[in-house]
């Protein structure tokens, strides 16, 4: 099965001050760091969507063969992106899409293997964090109309999965991942480095 996965950077970070995909962290950009988890985690191609200084994102990150997606949504929030990564990654002939967001510094490719192996059209997949539910999401490409469709604002593919949860399997990822995001300069110097 083939899998892209699908970097989601175009907010504006506003509670952080700065749009996120242009942290630096450990001397890299976010979005670098996001982009290369994900190809070290098997996602061929890698699919980021830009929207907040996209044309910064663009001169300064180094993405190599990423496709770059723009997104002129994005102030309506992460559905939009979300919508427009699935429709940029529908021509590209793969099977699945794993989602990831840029300001999540601790999910690992180890993480990212363990829910990409289990990519297939039909597949729902989430990782598990103790009772927790978070990212990478695998989206199979049956599913990528339906979650376009249903995400708005602020919220990505957690109603369709919600309405789908009985198909939706959960992937322990806690001992090799962290999914606590990055939402101000204050949890930037935290355990994430």
């Amino acid at each position: 099965m083939t899998v892209a996965g699908l970097l989601l950077a175009a907010g504006a970070g506003r509670r952080y001050g700065m749009p996120k995909a242009l942290v630096r962290l450990g001397g890299r950009l976010l979005v670098e760091r996001a982009a290369q988890t994900l190809r070290e985690g098997g996602c061929d191609p890698v699919v980021v969507v830009l929207g907040a200084a996209a044309d910064r994102v663009r001169a300064e990150a180094r993405l190599g063969t990423a496709v770059l997606v723009d997104n002129p949504e994005w102030p309506t929030g992460m559905g939009s992106s979300l919508g427009s990564g699935l429709r940029a990654t529908r021509d590209l002939g793969v099977d699945a899409a794993l989602v990831l967001l840029v300001d999540l510094p601790g999910v690992t490719a180890e993480a990212v293997r363990r829910i990409a192996a289990l990519a297939s059209p039909d597949a729902l997949v989430m990782a598990g964090y103790g009772p927790r539910r978070g990212h990478p999401v695998l989206l199979g490409r049956e599913h990528w109309a339906g979650v376009a469709a249903s995400a708005t604002g602020d919220v990505g593919a957690r109603p369709y999965l919600a309405a789908h949860a009985s198909a939706v399997r959960v992937v322990p990822c806690d001992d090799v991942a962290d999914d606590r995001d990055v939402d101000t300069p204050e949890e930037h110097t935290g355990s994430h480095a």
